[in-house]
């Protein structure tokens, strides 16, 4: 028996990937190639099974698209861009299980390691050599005439936007209880460090590095004097007043699910109890990760003398 087979015995890893994509599809094969000649066992759902030109014998195939789905796995592989990461990320969070990110997309804010770096994927994946960190979320709460009409999370944001193109939506922001701003606009977008890079920075936001604990609250396109971006404790309560006499409103949380706001809600964020795990292969600092994936132009830099 090898080394790698030996590390591997019982094993399993859950895979997710984006089949729409021909680049994830022909992914997917690699990946689970490499993962079953090492011994670790993979699991894929059965509608993305269908998908893949492998023999039902080289996976586990699950019906199930639930957190059990993942139970016994010690790992989430995701082959995608943001989007198919971040619905990877509902099954990491629901499950514990950390997960590892392959982009196949464009910016990939959240992959850990890119199409190319494939074959070094499975083999850290099958010597375990990866660190797992934390990742703030919050937690999302939706009061409609004082009671609590929906309960959502997130990983990178929740907006609150407008639902009718032609008008604006009035709101009213608060922090920690207390009246920032009112005004017209196209929303909010409430954001951990992990999203400011998203949605939030598309916005008009600070980039926050990953290590620091905060809220973000970043108006969208807006019609006031003070609507500037605003960065809070982790410890604060974010809420956004949907004003009585505006359109009705819509909140996404990470751009996959969505509930319609009715003129009067009330939307509050505040950190979430529970974080996601993500699998970390390189140490490569942030700023050098920001540089790449936005292309900055660092043409002329130094350094600090030696």
């Amino acid at each position: 028996m090898s080394d790698s087979q030996a590390l591997s015995q019982e094993r399993t890893v859950f895979l997710l990937a984006h089949t729409g994509r021909p680049a994830a599809i022909r992914s997917a094969e690699r990946v689970v190639q490499g993962l079953t000649r090492a011994g670790v066992g993979v699991r894929v759902l059965a509608d993305e099974a269908a998908d893949l030109p492998l023999p039902p014998s080289s996976v586990e195939i699950l019906q199930e698209t639930g957190p059990v789905a993942v139970e016994g796995c010690e790992l989430i592989i995701v082959l995608g861009g943001d989007g198919t990461i971040l619905r990877g990320a509902e099954f990491a969070r629901a499950s514990g299980v950390p997960m590892l990110g392959v982009n196949l997309g464009r910016v990939g804010f959240l992959a850990e390691a890119e199409r190319d770096d494939l074959d070094k994927v499975v083999d850290r994946v099958v010597t375990k050599d990866y660190e797992v960190e934390e990742r703030m979320t919050i937690d999302v709460l939706v009061r409609e005439n004082g009671r609590i009409a929906h309960r959502d999370w997130a990983l990178n944001e929740a907006s609150v936007e407008k639902q009718a193109r032609e008008r604006m939506l009035e709101v009213v922001t608060e922090v920690d209880g207390r009246p920032v701003s009112r005004f017209g606009g196209d929303g909010v977008v409430c954001a951990t460090p992990t999203g400011s890079t998203a949605y939030a920075f598309s916005a008009g936001g600070p980039v926050v590095w990953p290590e620091v604990e905060a809220l973000l609250m970043v108006p969208i396109s807006a019609h006031a004097l003070f609507a500037k971006p605003l960065v809070t404790a982790p410890s604060s309560v974010l809420a956004v007043e949907v004003q009585p006499q505006t359109p009705h409103g819509v909140l996404w949380c990470d751009g996959r699910r969505t509930v319609e706001l009715p003129a009067g809600a009330r939307v509050e964020v505040r950190r979430g109890a529970v974080p996601v795990r993500l699998a970390r292969l390189h140490h490569a600092s942030f700023t050098d990760r920001l540089v790449a994936k936005f292309a900055l132009p660092v043409a002329g830099w130094r350094g600090a003398p030696h």
